[in-house]
C-alpha cells in the first residue's frame, strides 16, 4: 500500500478541529472503474466492485487486494446484511443478487411487473433485513431498457414481493440508510440533488422530500456516519449535515463514483475514483 492522494478540506468553522490534513492511502490502482465499496462488519473485509473488469476485489487490512470473484455481471453498488451476506447490482446481468456465507449466488431482484430492470446501481440493506436499489441505466444500457422509467425499489425480507419506492425521470444513482433506520436517502445524477424518504417498523416509505440541491459535478454514491451526516461522492466527497446544510468539502485530484466507511473501528472512509481505490482515517464513524 502506497501513500496516495493528498486532499485539500473546507469546512465550517465549527468542526474544522474534526477534519484537517487528511490524506489518502491507496488500496488499488490500474483497475478499470472502481465502485461500491462495502465493508462486512461480521467477516472484517472490504468488498468493491471493477465494472468493466467485470469483477469482485476483496482487502482484509495488512494484506494485498486479491478477487473475490470474476465474471460478476457487471458489479456496481454493494452491501453486506447483519448475517455477512453480500449484495451486488450487477448492471451487465441487470439484477440484483444475494452471496451466502458459502458463496452461493442467489438472484432476488430482476423484473418489474414481468419487464427486466434497467442496469441496478446501488443498494442497501437495512438492520431489519429491508433491501432497496436503484436502477438508472448509462451509456449503451439505455437502448435497451424495457422500462419507461428509472426506479428505487424495496425488497422486503421473507421472499415478499418487490415494492417500487419511487419513479423518475431523472436517473437515481446512491443509495443509503440513516443510523436510525428511519430515513432513506437516494441521490439523483441528473438533478443533482437528493431526496428522503421516511421508513416505518415495516420498511414502508412515504414523504418524499428533496434535502440538498445543486450538488457541484455529478453525484453518486452515498453514505452517511453515526451523526447522520451525508457523504457525497461525486467532483469532491461533500459532506452535509442531516438537515441539508453543507459542512465539508474533499476536494479529490479525481471525481469519485462512490464511498463506504469500514474497519474494525468503523472510522476509514474508502472511495472509488475512477481507475483506483484509496481509504482515509476519519474522526467519525460510519453508519453501516
Amino acid at each position: 500500500m502506497t501513500r496516495g492522494v493528498v486532499i485539500a478540506l473546507f469546512s465550517a468553522a465549527l468542526f474544522a478541529q474534526d477534519f484537517s490534513d487528511i490524506t489518502f492511502d491507496h488500496l488499488a490502482k490500474g483497475l478499470g472503474f472502481t465502485e461500491g465499496p462495502a465493508w462486512s462488519v461480521k467477516d472484517g473485509y472490504l468488498v468493491f466492485s471493477d465494472t468493466p473488469g467485470d469483477k469482485l476485489w476483496k482487502w482484509t487490512p495488512g494484506n494485498p487486494v486479491t478477487v473475490f470473484r470474476e465474471n460478476a455481471g457487471g458489479p456496481s453498488g454493494n452491501a453486506f446484511d447483519v448475517e455477512g451476506r453480500l449484495y451486488t447490482c450487477e448492471t451487465r446481468a441487470r439484477r440484483v443478487t444475494r452471496t451466502d456465507k458459502k458463496g452461493t449466488v442467489e438472484v432476488i431482484a430482476e423484473k418489474w411487473e414481468g419487464k427486466r430492470l434497467n442496469a441496478p446501481n446501488d443498494v442497501v440493506v437495512s438492520r431489519a433485513g429491508h433491501v432497496y436499489f436503484t436502477d438508472p441505466a448509462f451509456g449503451a444500457q439505455t437502448e435497451t431498457r424495457e422500462l419507461d422509467f428509472y426506479g428505487v425499489y424495496h425488497v422486503p425480507p421473507k421472499n415478499a414481493p418487490m415494492k417500487l419506492v419511487a419513479k423518475s425521470t431523472g436517473r437515481p444513482n446512491g443509495i443509503a440508510i440513516s443510523p436510525t433506520g428511519r430515513i432513506l436517502y437516494v441521490v439523483n445524477s441528473d438533478e443533482r440533488n437528493v431526496r428522503a424518504y421516511d421508513v416505518d417498523k415495516n420498511g414502508e416509505t412515504s414523504n418524499e422530500r428533496v434535502v440538498v440541491s445543486n450538488i457541484a459535478g455529478v453525484p453518486g454514491g452515498i453514505r452517511t456516519d453515526e451523526k447522520g451526516n451525508l457523504y457525497i461522492a461525486g467532483k469532491a466527497i461533500v459532506v452535509y449535515s442531516p438537515e441539508g446544510k453543507l459542512i465539508h468539502t474533499l476536494e479529490l485530484s479525481r471525481p469519485a463514483s462512490n464511498c463506504g466507511f469500514g474497519e474494525a473501528d468503523g472510522k476509514t472512509l474508502f472511495i472509488a475514483a475512477g481507475a483506483e481505490l484509496h481509504r482515509a482515517r476519519l474522526p467519525l464513524k460510519g453508519a453501516y
